[in-house]
């Protein structure tokens, strides 16, 4: 059995379920946490009782032969953190954004390339039942070619702390979950997008915490993401709501309870509106859900030898999402994705 000494870096409040997860896991040694703050590495250290403290993840590679690196450091952290982990002969496994810009992003991937070892994101959305269940029922073709993909987020979240600071709070730390969704759910990747990013009244952001993205497909297809993280009232689950209209009907999901599509009953004749027949989605999912289900499969992959489901190179399809939304917001233009 394969035997992964694991550095975590950034022993802030997420850290808790990555150590948890590898303390669960027969194959993982904690041997260091790192925190530039020391104090945090140290109240980890003395919870779990398990590994030595450092500041500098240089070090801490160097003096306890660490070769898995878990990341979940803030997101102008990563570069850093993870092409200094690979340049060492570690894997990572890291939180997202991949990087802090595409250039960066573009970087890392330069970088797994010449060292020749991995680095996994954690989309922990996509480990949900429902959602592979929506995903299986479009690409099935139940409800033909999907032409028209739509998500709703809204949610009023008090977070304090960085994301309340942050220039873009919503696109670059949450949406991309969403991004990526739409990605699996339909197996496809845009190819441009339009962005309107606004800060309505009322938020307690200092960044805009809301936005309208229209994101184009090389088939004509659109996806439509509408989302706040100011919107107080009726909030929308975690997962968003989505609704994806194809040639022969629409599949539904709210984000909470099963999805369902409902289909075009072919008329005898032409009418004004069509009847429908209603097709629950198959739930056929196995896996552990959420963080679990994402840190099953980038173990699965590292064990196997093979890119993980969510592998930097497939990831940054969805960072060039966020990353070309902002553009876009800036600019004011649409950007061409690439």
């Amino acid at each position: 059995m394969a035997k992964f000494n694991v550095a975590v870096v950034g022993c802030g409040g997420m850290a808790r379920k990555w150590v948890e997860g590898a303390l669960r896991r027969d194959d993982c040694e904690i041997v260091a946490f790192v925190d530039i703050n020391a104090e945090n590495a140290e109240r980890y250290r003395n919870e779990f009782g398990v590994g030595q403290t450092f500041t500098d993840v240089r070090t801490a590679i160097g003096a306890t032969g660490t070769n898995l690196v878990f990341d979940v450091t803030i997101p102008e952290s990563h570069f850093t953190v993870v092409t200094t982990a690979l340049e060492m002969g570690c894997d990572v496994f890291g939180e997202k954004p991949m990087a802090h810009s595409i250039d960066a992003a573009r970087r890392v991937i330069e970088t797994v390339e010449r060292t020749g070892r991995t680095y996994s994101v954690m989309q922990n959305r996509r480990y949900i039942k429902n959602i592979r269940a929506l995903g299986e029922a479009v690409t099935s073709g139940v409800i033909g070619e999907p032409g028209f993909i739509c998500a709703d987020f809204f949610i009023g979240a008090h977070f304090g702390g960085f994301r309340e600071a942050m220039d873009s709070p919503l696109i670059l730390d949450m949406a991309i979950h969403t991004f990526d969704q739409a990605r699996f759910i339909t197996g496809k990747d845009p190819v441009a997008v339009y962005c309107h990013e606004f800060n309505p009244k009322g938020s307690w952001y200092k960044g805009n915490a809301s936005a309208v993205c229209i994101f184009e497909y090389a088939d004509g297809s659109v996806f439509n993401y509408r989302g706040s993280w100011s919107a107080e009232g009726h909030p929308t689950s975690w997962e968003a709501e989505w609704r994806i209209v194809g040639s022969k009907g629409t599949a539904m999901w709210d984000g909470k309870n099963a999805p369902y599509c409902e289909v075009v009953i072919p008329p005898q004749e032409r009418v004004f509106l069509n009847s429908y027949n209603r097709v629950e989605a198959e739930t056929t999912w196995t896996g552990r859900e959420y963080h679990d289900g994402c840190f099953d499969e980038m173990f699965a992959a590292l064990i196997e030898g093979r890119p993980a489901e969510t592998d930097c190179r497939d990831n940054i399809k969805s960072v060039a999402m966020v990353y070309g939304a902002i553009e876009s917001a800036r600019t004011g233009k649409k950007v061409i994705l690439g």
